[in-house]
């Protein structure tokens, strides 16, 4: 199955990128990084949907910067839509959220530690919306079709299932690649968020750490894999983000990947036929 967002078909014959920043920093800033990752997408030929959070509601501590709020948020996010063009995913953290963050945004985001939680689920799938339900890191790929069912109860079959590394021991994440070929049972298109998966969850104390590095080889994986996407947060100043700083993939680095992964993707599907 396939599922589209605007002109763009997830589980078809082109590898999709989801990116952009963890949160909404400023205005300025993210119509910049959706104009610069725009640029880069259209150069390497690769279908793109923008991604960034208008509150980031899990933040380890209570003092880490959660972003500007829904109403400010979508009020960007709508501007950065309607100056690129480009389609819009982020997250909502609360039934009521659904319908006016749909309004603005083309795909709504489910985040992993809110995964099971039904009431959302089913304000998301109500919407009609396309609806990405990141894997929880404390729930097995298989006991996503359980999720799918909820969502699907609504009559939207618009759905994304992303997995994102699973728990391991304290402070930190496996991706097992199995989770893939699991959740694509669903019918439904499976994205790998190569960036989350690096993290070091708490890891700093007060703050969540990471590996940057390995970014490269799990999102590398995934493709080959056989992930339909990569979701994949992404800054210009990574040292200087006010959020998940250890692993966000630096914008000067960006362009070399994707076109790594678009290559790795067409061998897959090549091979596959």
């Amino acid at each position: 199955m396939t599922v589209q967002v605007g002109d763009i078909e997830i589980g078809g014959s082109e590898l999709v990128i989801i990116a952009g920043p963890c949160v909404i920093e400023s205005p300025e800033h993210s119509l910049k990084m959706a104009m610069s990752l725009k640029k880069i997408m259209v150069e390497a030929k690769i279908p793109f949907i923008f991604k960034t959070s208008f509150d980031k509601a899990n933040r380890t501590s209570v003092k880490s910067f959660r972003g500007p709020g829904m109403e400010e948020g979508l009020e960007i996010l709508r501007e950065v839509k309607d100056t690129t063009g480009v389609p819009i995913l982020t997250d909502i953290h609360s039934p009521d959220q659904a319908e006016q963050v749909a309004e603005v945004a083309d795909v709504l985001q489910i985040p992993a530690f809110l995964c099971r939680q039904t009431d959302l689920l089913l304000a998301a799938g109500e919407t009609g919306k396309c609806v990405n339900v990141k894997k929880g890191q404390f729930i097995a790929p298989t006991d996503m079709v359980n999720i799918v069912k909820k969502i699907e109860s609504t009559g939207n079959s618009n759905i994304l299932l992303t997995e994102r590394g699973a728990s391991f021991g304290y402070n930190n994440l496996v991706a097992d690649m199995r989770a893939i070929h699991a959740m694509k049972k669903s019918g439904y298109p499976v994205v790998f968020d190569a960036t989350h998966s690096a993290q070091q969850p708490g890891g700093l104390g007060n703050a969540t750490g990471g590996d940057r590095e390995i970014i490269p080889t799990l999102a590398k994986s995934a493709v080959a894999a056989g992930s339909d996407a990569v979701f994949m947060e992404v800054h210009d100043d990574v040292v200087n983000a006010k959020s998940d700083a250890s692993t966000q993939w630096p914008l000067e680095r960006t362009d070399g990947l994707v076109v790594i992964l678009k290559k790795i993707f067409q061998v897959v599907r090549e091979s596959n036929e």
